[in-house]
């Protein structure tokens, strides 16, 4: 009876050292570039490491007290603009040692916590969590324990460093943009919210708010129109097919995020309509796909890379130096004017 396959043999450093003739505290040294290695030593050791295929137990690590994971938390895989931020960290964590580690906290408080608790649980060195709707008290509960980065949420803590785009004023670009061609009947889709601290925190409460104002600055108070739906496509698809069947349809539609824009194309096209031809359609994040042309999107760039950047740099900071004062991090949007947008009929 043939036996099942037997798991390979871990490469110990015991053995790198033997193979490289040198003890396994010049083995270590090296490993973690510390101080009092030749340029021989290394190179002997790197090719020995290279020949064995060796690789440092993540748990060893963890009892020295690190283990050069970073953990990253974003609410929906299927939001493209997450990868931006994720291909940001990515690239400022590359000439390190930290190892990037993804998980989805679903957008959902209780799962969110699971979530942190497992990376917590693994001895990650820090976090970076994307858009959590947790509560202030976990949040901060969470830097207590580990070293935390937030993006996407308009909070304050003394415990933890924050990363955010303007969205307020980038809204108001949006909706400046699409008055200045002649719309009134501009109407927005939003992510539904009614946790009072997230409508005074979360990205997707300050655009609704930012529209709301700029619609009054613009002297268009009046048309003020918000379809509460997911930010999804789906949800744009659902929130687009609500407002087309008002009795006084938008002219222009503002997506609280290009996921969102996408779905209020596709229900376009289902309806036999066209942007801009039929109605002006604009978005928000700047994802890849808005730039290809047969979508053509109208957004705007609140430039995810450069947040994912940012966002790892300062949880290195703070991994390095867990007392320093906390950083609130906000950058500036950029319209980006497209294909999808134009003046009304």
């Amino acid at each position: 009876m043939p036996q099942p396959p037997t798991a390979a043999r871990r490469v110990t450093i015991v053995e790198v050292a033997r193979h490289a003739g040198v003890s396994t505290t010049a083995v270590s040294k090296v490993l973690r570039n510390a101080y009092g290695t030749s340029p021989q030593m290394r190179s002997r050791v790197r090719a020995a490491v290279d020949r064995l295929g060796y690789r440092p137990s993540a748990t060893a690590r963890a009892l020295r007290g690190r283990t050069w994971t970073v953990g990253v938390m974003l609410p929906d895989v299927r939001n493209p603009f997450f990868a931006d931020i994720l291909d940001g960290v990515a690239e400022h964590l590359d000439d390190t040692e930290y190892q990037v580690l993804m998980t989805c906290g679903g957008n959902e408080a209780t799962s969110e916590a699971r979530v942190t608790e497992a990376m917590i649980d693994r001895s990650m060195d820090g976090l970076i969590l994307i858009a959590p709707v947790s509560s202030p008290a976990h949040l901060d509960g969470i830097a207590r324990t580990v070293p935390t980065v937030v993006i996407g949420r308009h909070s304050h803590s003394a415990r933890y460093d924050t990363v955010n785009d303007d969205d307020f004023t980038g809204a108001g670009l949006v909706v400046a943009h699409l008055a200045g061609l002649g719309h009134r009947r501009i109407a927005h889709i939003e992510q539904h919210e009614t946790d009072r601290v997230r409508l005074a925190e979360m990205p997707n409460a300050l655009r609704a708010d930012g529209y709301r104002h700029a619609m009054r600055a613009h002297g268009l108070g009046e048309h003020i129109d918000i379809a509460s739906t997911t930010y999804t496509r789906d949800g744009g698809h659902l929130g687009a097919r609500l407002l087309l069947g008002r009795p006084d349809p938008p002219t222009a539609i503002f997506a609280g995020a290009d996921v969102v824009a996408l779905g209020v194309l596709d229900a376009l096209t289902e309806t036999g309509l066209s942007a801009p031809g039929d109605i002006s359609v604009a978005g928000y994040d700047d994802i890849t796909l808005a730039a290809f042309r047969p979508i053509s999107l109208t957004t705007v760039d609140q430039a995810g890379h450069h947040i994912g950047v940012t966002a790892a740099g300062l949880l290195l900071d703070r991994i390095t130096e867990p007392g320093r004062p906390a950083a609130q991090v906000k950058l500036s949007p950029t319209p980006v004017v497209r294909g999808t947008t134009g003046p009304p009929r």
